[in-house]
Protein backbone atom coordinates (compact mmCIF):
# COMPACT_ATOMS: atom_id res chain seq x y z
CA UNK A 1 0.00 0.00 0.00
CA UNK A 2 0.86 3.59 -0.70
CA UNK A 3 0.17 6.79 1.36
CA UNK A 4 1.31 9.95 1.75
CA UNK A 5 2.60 10.17 5.85
CA UNK A 6 4.26 12.68 8.50
CA UNK A 7 7.77 12.00 9.18
CA UNK A 8 8.25 15.25 10.39
CA UNK A 9 5.90 17.54 12.05
CA UNK A 10 5.72 20.82 10.17
CA UNK A 11 7.55 19.12 7.69
CA UNK A 12 5.81 17.95 3.85
CA UNK A 13 4.67 14.98 3.66
CA UNK A 14 6.15 11.93 2.17
CA UNK A 15 5.12 9.01 0.16
CA UNK A 16 5.42 5.79 1.55
CA UNK A 17 5.02 1.99 0.75
CA UNK A 18 4.54 -0.38 3.12
CA UNK A 19 3.03 -3.90 3.44
CA UNK A 20 -1.10 -4.08 2.65
CA UNK A 21 -2.47 -4.69 6.14
CA UNK A 22 -4.47 -7.96 6.39
CA UNK A 23 -7.52 -8.01 8.71
CA UNK A 24 -7.41 -10.35 11.92
CA UNK A 25 -10.48 -10.92 13.70
CA UNK A 26 -13.58 -8.56 12.89
CA UNK A 27 -11.55 -6.00 10.90
CA UNK A 28 -12.20 -5.20 7.69
CA UNK A 29 -9.92 -3.78 4.87
CA UNK A 30 -10.84 -1.21 2.62
CA UNK A 31 -9.50 0.05 -0.75
CA UNK A 32 -9.83 3.64 -0.06
CA UNK A 33 -11.39 5.78 -3.02
CA UNK A 34 -12.49 8.64 -1.25
CA UNK A 35 -10.60 10.78 1.66
CA UNK A 36 -11.48 14.24 3.19
CA UNK A 37 -9.05 16.91 4.04
CA UNK A 38 -10.06 18.14 7.28
CA UNK A 39 -8.81 21.61 9.62
CA UNK A 40 -8.24 18.92 12.25
CA UNK A 41 -5.24 17.33 9.79
CA UNK A 42 -3.99 20.84 9.61
CA UNK A 43 -3.04 21.02 13.19
CA UNK A 44 -1.80 17.61 13.68
CA UNK A 45 0.12 18.21 10.29
CA UNK A 46 1.63 21.36 12.17
CA UNK A 47 2.41 18.83 15.61
CA UNK A 48 0.22 21.04 17.95
CA UNK A 49 -2.79 22.69 18.74
CA UNK A 50 -2.61 26.44 19.42
CA UNK A 51 -4.01 27.43 23.48
CA UNK A 52 -3.48 30.79 23.44
CA UNK A 53 -0.63 32.87 24.88
CA UNK A 54 2.16 31.38 23.41
CA UNK A 55 0.74 27.71 24.77
CA UNK A 56 0.86 24.58 22.62
CA UNK A 57 -0.59 21.21 23.15
CA UNK A 58 1.68 19.31 21.30
CA UNK A 59 1.02 16.16 19.39
CA UNK A 60 3.98 13.59 20.95
CA UNK A 61 1.62 11.11 21.28
CA UNK A 62 1.47 10.29 17.97
CA UNK A 63 4.77 8.59 16.79
CA UNK A 64 5.55 9.06 13.32
CA UNK A 65 5.65 8.15 10.32
CA UNK A 66 1.69 8.87 10.56
CA UNK A 67 -0.90 9.18 7.87
CA UNK A 68 -3.48 11.10 8.29
CA UNK A 69 -7.07 11.57 7.17
CA UNK A 70 -10.53 10.64 8.87
CA UNK A 71 -12.97 11.44 6.34
CA UNK A 72 -12.69 8.03 4.49
CA UNK A 73 -14.82 5.83 2.01
CA UNK A 74 -13.55 3.21 0.16
CA UNK A 75 -14.52 -0.76 -1.22
CA UNK A 76 -14.06 -3.91 0.68
CA UNK A 77 -11.29 -5.93 -0.49
CA UNK A 78 -10.64 -8.35 2.60
CA UNK A 79 -12.40 -9.33 5.98
CA UNK A 80 -11.30 -11.19 9.15
CA UNK A 81 -12.88 -14.39 9.23
CA UNK A 82 -14.76 -12.99 12.18
CA UNK A 83 -16.34 -9.86 10.44
CA UNK A 84 -20.17 -10.61 9.96
CA UNK A 85 -22.23 -9.12 7.72
CA UNK A 86 -19.64 -7.36 4.99
CA UNK A 87 -18.54 -8.75 1.70
CA UNK A 88 -15.96 -7.99 -0.25
CA UNK A 89 -16.69 -5.44 -3.30
CA UNK A 90 -19.46 -3.77 -0.94
CA UNK A 91 -18.30 0.01 -0.59
CA UNK A 92 -18.82 2.35 2.55
CA UNK A 93 -18.16 4.94 4.47
CA UNK A 94 -15.88 4.54 8.08
CA UNK A 95 -16.64 6.37 11.33
CA UNK A 96 -13.52 6.64 12.21
CA UNK A 97 -14.23 8.24 15.67
CA UNK A 98 -13.53 4.59 17.59
CA UNK A 99 -12.97 4.14 21.03
CA UNK A 100 -11.06 1.76 23.59
CA UNK A 101 -14.96 0.20 24.07
CA UNK A 102 -14.36 -0.17 27.61
CA UNK A 103 -14.29 3.45 29.57
CA UNK A 104 -17.42 5.08 30.86
CA UNK A 105 -17.81 7.15 27.56
CA UNK A 106 -17.62 4.51 25.52
CA UNK A 107 -20.34 2.53 27.48
CA UNK A 108 -22.79 5.23 26.85
CA UNK A 109 -22.17 4.71 23.36
CA UNK A 110 -19.89 8.11 23.04
CA UNK A 111 -16.56 6.57 21.79
CA UNK A 112 -15.87 9.39 20.40
CA UNK A 113 -14.81 11.14 23.84
CA UNK A 114 -13.43 7.84 24.90
CA UNK A 115 -10.86 8.58 27.65
CA UNK A 116 -9.83 4.88 27.89
CA UNK A 117 -7.62 5.12 24.79
CA UNK A 118 -9.45 5.86 21.82
CA UNK A 119 -8.65 4.60 18.56
CA UNK A 120 -9.17 7.13 15.81
CA UNK A 121 -8.69 6.78 12.32
CA UNK A 122 -6.04 9.13 11.61
CA UNK A 123 -5.85 10.88 14.65
CA UNK A 124 -4.40 8.77 17.18
CA UNK A 125 -1.45 6.90 17.44
CA UNK A 126 -0.94 3.83 15.70
CA UNK A 127 -4.31 4.26 13.96
CA UNK A 128 -3.19 5.25 9.93
CA UNK A 129 -5.73 6.92 8.26
CA UNK A 130 -7.25 7.56 5.02
CA UNK A 131 -4.26 9.61 3.15
CA UNK A 132 -3.36 5.84 1.51
CA UNK A 133 -4.18 3.26 -0.86
CA UNK A 134 -5.83 1.20 2.15
CA UNK A 135 -6.79 1.11 5.85
CA UNK A 136 -8.68 -1.35 8.36
CA UNK A 137 -11.57 -0.98 9.77
CA UNK A 138 -11.57 -2.72 13.39
CA UNK A 139 -15.16 -3.66 13.16
CA UNK A 140 -18.02 -3.95 10.47
CA UNK A 141 -20.68 -1.58 12.75
CA UNK A 142 -18.32 1.19 11.75
CA UNK A 143 -18.71 0.84 7.68
CA UNK A 144 -21.74 3.48 7.01
CA UNK A 145 -24.34 3.30 4.19
CA UNK A 146 -23.87 6.40 2.64
CA UNK A 147 -26.63 5.47 -0.11
CA UNK A 148 -26.67 7.00 -3.53
CA UNK A 149 -25.04 10.16 -2.90
CA UNK A 150 -21.63 10.61 -4.12
CA UNK A 151 -19.14 8.61 -2.62
CA UNK A 152 -16.83 11.56 -2.10
CA UNK A 153 -19.39 13.15 -0.41
CA UNK A 154 -20.05 9.85 1.54
CA UNK A 155 -16.62 10.46 3.19
CA UNK A 156 -17.09 13.70 4.16
CA UNK A 157 -19.64 13.02 6.27
CA UNK A 158 -17.74 10.98 8.38
CA UNK A 159 -16.42 14.41 10.06
CA UNK A 160 -17.34 17.76 8.54
CA UNK A 161 -20.59 16.54 8.40
CA UNK A 162 -21.04 14.39 11.60
CA UNK A 163 -19.32 17.15 13.29
CA UNK A 164 -22.12 19.97 12.63
CA UNK A 165 -24.75 17.51 12.92
CA UNK A 166 -23.98 16.86 16.44
CA UNK A 167 -23.26 20.53 17.16
CA UNK A 168 -26.44 21.29 15.88
CA UNK A 169 -28.66 18.39 17.75
CA UNK A 170 -26.84 20.46 20.96
CA UNK A 171 -29.00 23.94 20.19
CA UNK A 172 -32.05 21.91 21.06
CA UNK A 173 -35.78 22.81 20.42
CA UNK A 174 -35.89 26.46 19.02
CA UNK A 175 -39.00 29.05 19.94
CA UNK A 176 -40.73 30.61 17.02
CA UNK A 177 -38.26 33.26 17.15
CA UNK A 178 -35.12 32.20 17.74
CA UNK A 179 -32.15 32.30 15.54
CA UNK A 180 -29.44 30.18 15.11
CA UNK A 181 -25.83 32.16 14.34
CA UNK A 182 -23.09 29.97 12.10
CA UNK A 183 -20.09 31.09 12.42
CA UNK A 184 -17.28 30.37 9.96
CA UNK A 185 -18.72 28.84 7.17
CA UNK A 186 -16.27 27.30 5.25
CA UNK A 187 -16.29 23.02 4.86
CA UNK A 188 -18.04 22.39 8.30
CA UNK A 189 -19.54 25.34 8.69
CA UNK A 190 -21.41 24.87 5.20
CA UNK A 191 -22.51 21.57 6.45
CA UNK A 192 -23.55 23.36 9.63
CA UNK A 193 -26.05 25.04 7.78
CA UNK A 194 -27.36 21.97 6.21
CA UNK A 195 -28.15 20.79 9.21
CA UNK A 196 -29.60 23.56 10.67
CA UNK A 197 -32.35 23.29 7.81
CA UNK A 198 -33.13 20.01 8.22
CA UNK A 199 -33.12 20.00 12.01
CA UNK A 200 -35.03 23.11 12.54
CA UNK A 201 -36.92 24.17 9.22
CA UNK A 202 -35.60 27.30 8.55
CA UNK A 203 -32.20 28.89 7.10
CA UNK A 204 -29.76 29.67 10.00
CA UNK A 205 -27.71 33.19 10.36
CA UNK A 206 -23.93 32.99 8.68
CA UNK A 207 -21.29 35.04 9.59
CA UNK A 208 -17.50 34.61 8.33
CA UNK A 209 -15.08 36.88 7.20
CA UNK A 210 -14.85 35.94 3.15
CA UNK A 211 -17.43 37.14 1.09
CA UNK A 212 -17.11 34.55 -1.20
CA UNK A 213 -17.87 31.86 1.56
CA UNK A 214 -21.15 34.65 2.61
CA UNK A 215 -21.97 34.47 -0.75
CA UNK A 216 -21.98 30.26 -0.59
CA UNK A 217 -23.85 29.89 2.69
CA UNK A 218 -26.34 32.27 1.38
CA UNK A 219 -27.02 30.01 -2.03
CA UNK A 220 -26.88 26.99 0.58
CA UNK A 221 -30.31 28.82 2.59
CA UNK A 222 -28.67 31.03 5.07
CA UNK A 223 -31.37 33.75 6.33
CA UNK A 224 -28.90 36.94 7.05
CA UNK A 225 -25.57 37.18 6.57
CA UNK A 226 -22.50 38.89 8.26
CA UNK A 227 -18.82 39.56 7.27
CA UNK A 228 -17.50 40.63 11.06
CA UNK A 229 -14.37 42.22 9.51
CA UNK A 230 -17.27 45.19 9.40
CA UNK A 231 -16.71 46.55 12.38
CA UNK A 232 -20.74 47.11 13.26
CA UNK A 233 -21.75 43.28 12.30
CA UNK A 234 -22.22 42.34 15.71
CA UNK A 235 -24.20 45.42 16.82
CA UNK A 236 -26.57 44.99 13.50
CA UNK A 237 -27.00 40.99 14.48
CA UNK A 238 -28.56 41.99 17.62
CA UNK A 239 -30.77 44.73 16.64
CA UNK A 240 -31.98 42.39 13.28
CA UNK A 241 -32.90 39.37 15.81
CA UNK A 242 -34.18 41.46 18.35
CA UNK A 243 -31.56 40.58 21.07
CA UNK A 244 -29.29 38.63 19.78
CA UNK A 245 -29.18 34.76 18.21
CA UNK A 246 -30.37 32.20 20.99
CA UNK A 247 -27.23 29.85 19.66
CA UNK A 248 -24.09 30.45 17.81
CA UNK A 249 -22.09 27.27 16.48
CA UNK A 250 -18.73 28.45 16.19
CA UNK A 251 -17.19 26.54 13.85
CA UNK A 252 -13.78 28.37 13.60
CA UNK A 253 -12.77 28.79 17.39
CA UNK A 254 -10.66 31.36 17.37
CA UNK A 255 -10.15 34.22 19.93
CA UNK A 256 -11.73 36.94 17.41
CA UNK A 257 -14.92 34.05 16.82
CA UNK A 258 -15.21 33.77 20.49
CA UNK A 259 -15.68 37.67 20.91
CA UNK A 260 -18.14 37.91 18.46
CA UNK A 261 -20.05 34.70 19.19
CA UNK A 262 -19.95 36.37 22.93
CA UNK A 263 -21.02 39.57 21.49
CA UNK A 264 -23.85 38.14 19.05
CA UNK A 265 -25.25 35.90 21.55
CA UNK A 266 -28.61 37.09 23.10
CA UNK A 267 -29.17 36.87 27.06
CA UNK A 268 -30.22 33.36 28.09
CA UNK A 269 -28.60 32.33 24.80
CA UNK A 270 -25.73 29.37 24.34
CA UNK A 271 -22.56 29.48 22.42
CA UNK A 272 -21.37 26.31 21.31
CA UNK A 273 -17.41 25.94 20.57
CA UNK A 274 -16.95 23.28 17.35
CA UNK A 275 -13.26 24.53 16.02
CA UNK A 276 -10.17 24.13 16.87
CA UNK A 277 -8.20 27.03 15.29
CA UNK A 278 -7.05 28.01 19.01
CA UNK A 279 -6.22 30.81 21.22
CA UNK A 280 -7.91 31.22 24.68
CA UNK A 281 -10.76 33.14 26.20
CA UNK A 282 -11.90 35.03 28.65
CA UNK A 283 -14.61 36.65 29.99
CA UNK A 284 -16.01 38.25 33.70
CA UNK A 285 -17.55 35.13 35.87
CA UNK A 286 -20.37 37.48 36.94
CA UNK A 287 -21.40 37.79 33.24
CA UNK A 288 -22.19 34.25 33.17
CA UNK A 289 -24.91 34.44 35.77
CA UNK A 290 -25.66 38.22 34.51
CA UNK A 291 -26.37 37.22 31.17
CA UNK A 292 -27.61 33.79 31.53
CA UNK A 293 -25.50 32.46 28.63
CA UNK A 294 -23.99 28.91 28.27
CA UNK A 295 -20.87 27.87 27.02
CA UNK A 296 -20.27 24.22 25.77
CA UNK A 297 -18.09 22.04 23.45
CA UNK A 298 -18.83 19.69 20.63
CA UNK A 299 -16.28 17.21 19.52
CA UNK A 300 -17.61 15.06 16.33
CA UNK A 301 -20.36 12.93 16.96
CA UNK A 302 -21.09 9.32 18.37
CA UNK A 303 -22.06 6.40 15.87
CA UNK A 304 -25.85 6.67 17.06
CA UNK A 305 -25.45 10.24 16.12
CA UNK A 306 -23.95 8.89 12.31
CA UNK A 307 -26.75 7.25 11.77
CA UNK A 308 -28.78 9.36 12.70
CA UNK A 309 -27.13 12.22 10.29
CA UNK A 310 -27.35 9.30 7.46
CA UNK A 311 -30.91 8.54 7.23
CA UNK A 312 -31.37 12.42 6.82
CA UNK A 313 -28.70 12.29 4.08
CA UNK A 314 -29.81 9.09 2.35
CA UNK A 315 -33.79 10.63 2.45
CA UNK A 316 -32.52 13.44 0.54
CA UNK A 317 -33.35 16.20 3.60
CA UNK A 318 -29.36 17.59 3.47
CA UNK A 319 -28.43 19.48 -0.01
CA UNK A 320 -24.53 18.70 -0.70
CA UNK A 321 -22.28 21.09 0.22
CA UNK A 322 -19.82 22.18 -2.15
CA UNK A 323 -16.75 19.99 -2.84
CA UNK A 324 -13.77 19.38 -5.38
CA UNK A 325 -11.74 16.11 -6.12
CA UNK A 326 -7.86 16.02 -6.55
CA UNK A 327 -5.35 13.47 -6.51
CA UNK A 328 -3.76 11.81 -3.40
CA UNK A 329 -0.65 13.31 -4.73
CA UNK A 330 -1.84 16.84 -3.94
CA UNK A 331 -1.99 16.21 -0.60
CA UNK A 332 0.31 18.42 0.15
CA UNK A 333 -0.75 21.54 -1.72
CA UNK A 334 -4.32 20.65 -0.10
CA UNK A 335 -3.05 20.78 3.52
CA UNK A 336 -1.48 24.52 2.52
CA UNK A 337 -4.27 25.60 0.91
CA UNK A 338 -6.84 25.17 3.67
CA UNK A 339 -4.19 26.09 6.05
CA UNK A 340 -4.44 29.68 3.78
CA UNK A 341 -8.05 29.66 3.55
CA UNK A 342 -8.36 29.57 0.30
CA UNK A 343 -10.96 26.47 0.26
CA UNK A 344 -14.43 26.84 0.00
CA UNK A 345 -16.19 23.62 0.96
CA UNK A 346 -14.36 20.28 0.79
CA UNK A 347 -11.93 19.02 -0.58
CA UNK A 348 -11.52 14.93 -0.84
CA UNK A 349 -8.26 13.46 -2.06
CA UNK A 350 -8.48 10.04 -4.20
CA UNK A 351 -5.89 7.36 -4.66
Amino acid sequence: MRSQAIVEFGSPLKELETPTPEPQGTEVLLEIRNAGVCHSDVHIHDGYFDLGGGNKLPMSAIKLPHTLGHEIEGQVVAVGPDAKGVKVGQRYAAFPWIGCGKCPACLRGEENICVGGPRQLGCSNGCPGGYATHVLVPHPKYLIDYGSIDPALGAAYMCSGLTAYAAMKKVGKLGPNDQVLVLGVGGVGMMGVQFAKALFGKGPLAADIDDEKLAAAKKAGAGATYNTKDADAATKLVSDTGGGAYAVVDFVGSEKTFAFASQAVRRGGKVIIVGLFGGAMQMPLPMFPFRAISIGGSMVGSLDDTREMMELVRAGKVDPIPYSKRPLSEANKTLDDLREGKIVGRVVLQP
